[in-house]
């Protein structure tokens, strides 16, 4: 076990931004979740860090527009700031997940704040589905919150938060390693709006035509645990 640890602390830093999550990573965090088990043309799109009204309804019609179904990681801020976006997600038949409170970074966090920010954010989103912000979060983290949360990670990572990436890049970070079951993550912010308002209709007209489905996570199927009071761990 210590050796394991000792492997994933070392390569958790190194991995994460890259389109595709290596297989050694998901083998050394196995109770996270990384793809959904299938062998069906299923697809599950999901984006962090809404809902904002510069970007959220534009998704929404979109995804309306295919009858695409996704997953939605939100920062309980900004459920808060906009309750009318949330009511619209749950409305139209997506799945929405904690992002934590206001987008903490596990690695710079001690546990009692973190698992703190966590609960705090699971409680405004009623939702047992946690993602780490930035896909950051230390093992001793991962042990406390896996016990009463389901994390979320991704085999997928499109990279259209980041500027130095242009939209055709990002198209083909989905198109080249989405496959039946891939969990692919995009940005519901103001920062990465304008790339994936190029990108994310190609990607759903491509996976459209290749006989695709667009799925939200099932939360229901995933989670195990009722939504906890907060408490502080030492």
């Amino acid at each position: 076990m210590a050796s394991t640890d000792l492997w994933a602390q070392r390569l958790l830093p190194f991995m994460l931004y890259l389109s595709t999550t290596p297989k050694i990573l998901q083998q050394l965090f196995p109770d996270l979740v990384w793809r959904i088990p299938t062998n069906d043309k299923e697809l599950y799109l999901s984006f962090d860090d809404g809902p904002v009204p510069e970007s959220t309804p534009w998704i929404l019609d979109l995804l309306a527009a295919f009858q695409a179904k996704a997953s939605f990681f939100c920062v309980g801020q900004n459920i808060e700031r906009y309750p009318g976006l949330v009511s619209r997600i749950h409305e139209e038949g997506h799945t929405l997940g904690n992002h934590s409170y206001n987008h903490v970074s596990g690695w710079g966090t001690g546990l009692t704040e973190y698992v703190r920010n966590v609960r705090k954010g699971a409680q405004v989103a009623k939702s047992n589905l946690y993602r780490p912000p930035y896909g950051r979060i230390r093992l001793a983290q991962s042990r406390v919150l896996r016990h009463h949360y389901t994390i979320v990670m991704w085999d997928v990572l499109s990279g259209d938060f980041d500027p130095g990436i242009d939209p055709a890049s990002c198209y083909l970070n989905v198109v080249r390693h989405a496959q039946p079951g891939s969990i692919v993550v995009f940005h519901d912010s103001r920062k990465s709006i304008h790339t994936l308002r190029q990108v994310l209709p190609e990607v759903l007209q491509y996976y459209s035509d290749e006989g695709y489905s667009f799925r939200a996570i099932d939360a229901g199927a995933l989670c195990k645990h009722a939504v906890p009071e907060v408490v502080a761990y030492s």
